[in-house]
């Protein structure tokens, strides 16, 4: 695999270690341990193994990846496998794109409580669809209103918790099937051509159960502050500073549908295992700091597509913004499609459509990933074409037995 001219890994070799122990106090244990991991992935530091072609004898050195999930070269592999559990379950119907985004004043209590607030806007943002698509039942619409489905629907959601330039911005993407099985079980119910649900009514019943859940966890002691906004452990200046946010419309957008479930798999290749960024978009690191590609949503066209440089400090301290709390699930299925059900639920909406079972090439929709990032399968040899099989295997910071033979390469 070819390795890119400029990875993340490069920029926390060349100032991790100062940026460390300038931010000693501030930089927490899960940070540092992404921070390594992504220094030594595919190095010799994680160990690896040697390959050699079994028909010329052509042989290469392969190092491990880290498989951190906030890795930018391993995250191919995963979402291959991901994507192809998910195969089975894709409905031959249109689907949605649902956008479900905090508001700029929640950022900061976002931060500071990851696992928690990170928590309610996946369980909101579900109860928001999972509301207003069988009853309808929100301010603004009525349960005989012929703008909801009267349907039990499912959705599968996504965290990400960045902007473009990787300031912090969390939101939940929502892949939602345009339909649902009937509330009695005797159908399946398709939605409108182009039209899901209305947004106006999504937003603000999501308003409203985002900050009555954000408010209970406060009076439940769930929260901290720190720093600029230690004043919010007060309930008053708590109430005080969420007043406004009832009053403001909150961002939900839902996208056409795409065009059958090839279109879906693209899709969700690019959007699951997404990190902060990805190392296709760096283009230099310098004196000046570090310059990378990104979109400004503001503007159309070509003139969208900009780039921007920041000090090494300024670009590591943003990328490690979003570092996970341990164990915490940024993919989630809802409705329909939540685990517990899903293979009874998927099975009955197929009966319901006369539909067949799917027969996609689960490697359809990696087309659009990150060229850089790695999978688990062996590249055939880059002499002859012919089959890699591994003849040694050597562990963490160690090395192989003895060199390659003439001619071999180093893949990273």
């Amino acid at each position: 695999m070819r390795r890119p001219r400029l990875e993340v890994a490069d920029v926390f070799h060349r100032h991790g270690a100062d940026w460390r122990r300038a931010n000693a106090r501030h930089v927490s244990l899960g940070q540092l341990q992404v921070m390594s991991a992504i220094e030594q992935c595919r190095s010799a530091a994680l160990g690896g193994h040697v390959e050699r072609c079994e028909d010329c004898g052509h042989s290469r050195i392969a190092y491990n990846s880290c498989r951190n999930r906030h890795c930018p070269k391993c995250q191919g592999a995963a979402a291959q496998h991901w994507l192809a559990a998910r195969e089975a379950d894709l409905l031959p119907v249109g689907y949605f794109h649902v956008v479900f985004t905090l508001p700029a004043e929640i950022s900061p209590i976002a931060y500071q409580n990851k696992a928690v607030v990170y928590d309610l806007l996946f369980r909101t943002a579900a109860e928001t669809l999972l509301t207003i698509a069988p009853t309808g039942h929100a301010r603004g619409l009525k349960a005989h209103d012929p703008k909801h489905l009267a349907a039990r629907i499912g959705a599968t959601a996504v965290l990400h918790s960045w902007g473009s330039t990787m300031t912090h911005h969390p939101h939940i993407h929502m892949i939602v099937p345009g339909g649902g099985i009937s509330l009695d079980g005797t159908r399946w119910v398709r939605c409108k051509p182009g039209f899901l649900l209305p947004v106006q009514v999504l937003s603000r019943l999501f308003r409203r159960l985002f900050l009555a859940a954000l408010t209970a966890a406060h009076a439940a002691g769930r929260l901290a502050f720190f720093g600029e906004i230690d004043g919010l452990r007060r309930p008053k200046a708590f109430d005080a500073y969420l007043a406004p946010l009832k009053r403001k419309n909150w961002f939900v957008y839902t996208r056409p549908p795409f065009a059958g479930p090839e279109a879906v798999l693209a899709y969700l290749a690019r959007y699951t295992h997404r990190v902060a960024i990805s190392n296709s978009r760096l283009i230099a690191l310098d004196e000046h700091g570090v310059t990378f590609r990104y979109k400004d949503y503001r503007r159309n066209g070509q003139a969208r597509y900009r780039t921007m440089t920041l000090s090494a400090d300024e670009f590591m301290r943003r990328f490690l913004l979003h570092v996970l709390p341990k164990r915490f699930h940024r993919i989630r299925h809802y409705g329909l499609l939540a685990s517990a059900g899903c293979k009874a639920n998927i099975a009955r909406a197929r009966e319901l459509m006369a539909a067949p079972m799917p027969g996609l090439d689960p490697l359809v929709a990696h087309d659009t990933a990150d060229p850089h990032t790695t999978t688990d399968h062996h590249p055939p040899c880059p002499c002859c074409g012919g089959r890699m099989l591994i003849v040694e295997v050597f562990a963490r910071g160690g090395s192989p037995r003895g060199p390659p033979s003439s001619g071999a390469g180093i893949r990273i």
